[in-house]
């Protein structure tokens, strides 16, 4: 009974760590989420908890009339109190509520009390002005209006998909033949050659960096999408071939060994037999592998460079963090626009992914 109740604590324990590390990693991205869908004016007023209710002062109704004659530098009475006229620029309180200038040049004082209100104001024009890039007029926080030119994400996002799609599907399939002719077959070589490939894991791309571009510039593959596929091909491979040869190498020697009797060929065993066996984790390193070109900065910088026509998405964002910082508007949007393709791979392909993870784990 004690043993129960210690292991009924421990997991309560485990349940409630792991719920504060979801709840940390959850709040930026609502506050994200909900930022983006807010007016300019208000991200830079109030933050995104405001559209949740909450307490705030407002005005009741109720106006101080000052004689015009009043001297804003010296003492100001009020109700037979006096204040700076800073005090009541930034709001005093008094008895339950507030009193702040409603019109300082016209002598008017506002009362205000508290009360719960809710921040509504919600838009889709962030995202509108993030993808597009045409004019647009921001109303700022003073009532004032300026006009903006849109930032064109539209054309990065294709950029990026057009580079992360087949940067994912080239590596993951040579990767998966690499990895069943190193588990099945036997030629000279190859476990130096498999060796080579685990420590090739251990190599910090920035290293190869400069060797690889000179070659690039001799053969004319710099800025272009086959010179950044074969970029992101070789870089992903090692990582790639050693999860692939994890899980293929653990499948049932039986299947391989009746194929063969039935006279089929190594490329029919590994169509027919290897690929839809692999799925769970084909699926799981495809994630990885895409999730890593998706995100990339430094190698599409390199190799396909910052030009406006190429540009991938965390370049043209990385650009609205240094050129447009105030913009939070544009950020916040642009942010979550280039969280939803990753998100929505992940989750169409979640069912595969513990699968994959497990895969090879347990033997037989």
């Amino acid at each position: 009974m004690a043993l129960k109740k210690k292991r009924k604590g421990g997991k309560t324990v485990v349940n409630i760590v792991l719920g504060v590390i979801c709840l940390i990693w959850l709040l930026p991205t609502l506050g994200l989420l909900i930022s983006s869908f807010r007016p300019a004016a208000d991200i830079l007023q109030t933050g995104w908890w405001n559209v949740f209710p909450h307490q705030e002062w407002k005005a009741a109704g109720e106006t101080i009339k000052l004689p015009k004659d009043v001297d804003l530098r010296g003492p100001i009475e009020v109700n037979g109190k006096t204040y700076t006229d800073e005090q009541l620029k930034a709001g005093v309180e008094v008895d339950g509520s507030r009193l702040k200038w409603e019109n300082r040049r016209a002598r008017t004082i506002s009362v205000e009390k508290q009360g719960w209100v809710t921040s509504t104001d919600l838009t889709l024009d962030n995202y509108k002005n993030v993808i597009s890039g045409k004019e647009y007029t921001l109303k700022n926080a003073d009532g004032s209006a300026t006009t903006e030119k849109g930032t064109g994400l539209s054309q990065a996002f294709w950029n990026t998909l057009t580079i992360a799609v087949p940067a994912t599907v080239i590596p993951v399939l040579i990767a998966s033949f690499a990895a069943y002719a190193f588990a099945w077959l036997r030629f000279p070589g190859r476990k130096t050659m498999f060796v080579i490939i685990i420590a090739m894991l251990v190599i910090p791309i920035q290293v190869a960096l400069i060797p690889v571009l000179k070659d690039y510039t001799s053969l004319g593959l710099n800025g272009s999408y086959l010179g950044i596929w074969l970029a992101h091909t070789a870089f992903g491979l090692p990582l790639v071939t050693y999860f692939m040869y994890n899980f293929i190498s653990q499948l049932p020697k039986d299947l391989f060994e009746s194929a063969f009797m039935d006279g089929a060929s190594h490329f029919t065993i590994f169509s027919r037999l290897i690929l839809p066996l692999s799925v769970p984790a084909l699926a799981s390193i495809g994630i990885f592998q895409f999730l890593w070109v998706w995100n990339d900065y430094l190698v599409s910088l390199i190799f396909i460079g910052n030009q406006p026509n190429v540009q991938v998405m965390s370049m043209k964002i990385a650009d609205l963090v240094g050129s447009r910082g105030n913009d939070w508007h544009l950020l916040t949007s642009a942010a979550f626009i280039s969280m939803l393709m990753p998100l929505a791979i992940f989750f169409l392909l979640q069912k595969y992914f513990v699968r994959g993870l497990m895969g090879g784990s347990v033997k037989g």
